[in-house]
């Protein structure tokens, strides 16, 4: 592949990979899929594309897969959220590489695309990825972040700016330095990939195109980053949101359209009914339309809409479901209620 010789167009597209069925979060999951779950009071995919719009993403399409049908009739043409939003659906799971390449098929606008992943919470410079990608022609360009233990991830070494190579999961990393799930594809780094079979961008695309000589960059970012792939993860990002160490464009429009507020690092919806006696300790969130009943004292949980929280109830780290009814008395950690298959 030859890489380009000028700067890049600039980006105007992106697709949001959200096809995953979310298994190291069930039973969360069994109703709901991974990037539909609330993170901060927000489904975790609109704070995905508020970041995309902020950067100047005018388009993003969705890649579906698990449980698509729940996805447009809350993001609809995407109207709503100053950006346009279709949708692309795979019939059978096609990988992450098979997914963009499915999904490139629906993008309107010429130029670079942005690719995320479904369950990464991220305060990286988008913009400033971009504009990298786009000032040195680019064929890739990944967001990469430093952990301490990078067994659990792709690693890359890189040469300045240039990747050497990309390895993914292994349990002697060469580096700490890790694929942090945001990239910048050319549209001839798209139109490599092939279609209607199960590719792997991590496994199989990225290798090849380090060793057929393509320009693969890194932008290397250490601002806050988490994959949410867990509920002890999606509690944390739910924590790290209301505390101000991660940010996010969808949080903050939430807490100014006055529908939830703060209140000692917890975050209540406005329509939530608390008896005065009630304790809600800091990293809780409690959603539309919950009751919570006198003496109760939830820590650490996040309580789902229309949920009913009895008298003298100690929770702590658990996810109650929308609609559910925990009895007075009762005492749980760790935990999950109704959520069922």
């Amino acid at each position: 592949m030859d890489t380009l010789a000028t700067a890049q167009p600039l980006a105007t597209s992106a697709i949001l990979l959200v096809g995953g069925f979310g298994t190291r979060l069930q039973p969360l999951t069994f109703q709901t899929p991974k990037p539909m779950l609330r993170v901060a009071g927000i489904p975790f995919t609109e704070h995905q594309i508020a970041k995309a719009r902020a950067a100047g993403i005018k388009e993003i399409v969705l890649a579906t897969s698990y449980m698509a049908e729940v996805f447009e009739p809350y993001f609809g043409d995407g109207t709503r959220f100053g950006i346009k939003i279709s949708y692309a659906l795979e019939e059978k799971a096609l990988g992450t590489g098979g997914a963009i390449a499915n999904a490139a098929k629906l993008l309107e606008h010429d130029g670079p695309v942005v690719i995320f992943n479904g369950d990464v919470l991220s305060s990286h410079d988008l913009k400033a990825q971009i504009a990298l990608h786009r000032s040195q022609g680019a064929d890739v360009t990944l967001h990469l972040t430093e952990v301490a233990d990078a067994r659990a991830f792709g690693v890359v070494e890189m040469e300045g700016e240039r990747i050497l190579s990309f390895r993914e999961k292994m349990e002697n990393p060469p580096t700490n330095i890790i694929n942090a799930g945001c990239y910048v594809f050319s549209r001839s780094a798209i139109d490599a990939i092939p279609s209607e079979r199960v590719v792997s961008v991590e496994r199989e695309i990225f290798p090849e195109l380090i060793s057929r000589g393509a320009k693969l960059l890194g932008y290397v970012d250490t601002a806050y980053w988490l994959d949410i792939g867990t509920p002890a993860a999606l509690l944390k990002a739910t924590v790290d949101l209301i505390s101000g160490s991660a940010q996010s464009i969808a949080f903050d429009e939430l807490l100014a359209g006055g529908t939830y507020y703060e209140n000692e690092g917890c975050l209540i919806a406005r329509t939530a009914e608390l008896d005065p006696t009630a304790t809600i300790e800091s990293g809780s969130l409690i959603s539309n339309h919950v009751k919570v009943a006198a003496g109760a004292r939830l820590s650490g949980s996040i309580i789902g809409e229309g949920a009913r929280i009895g008298t003298e109830v100690r929770l702590s780290n658990t996810f109650v479901a929308p609609q559910s009814e925990i009895p007075s008395g009762f005492i749980a950690q760790n935990q999950f209620f109704g959520f069922s298959e």
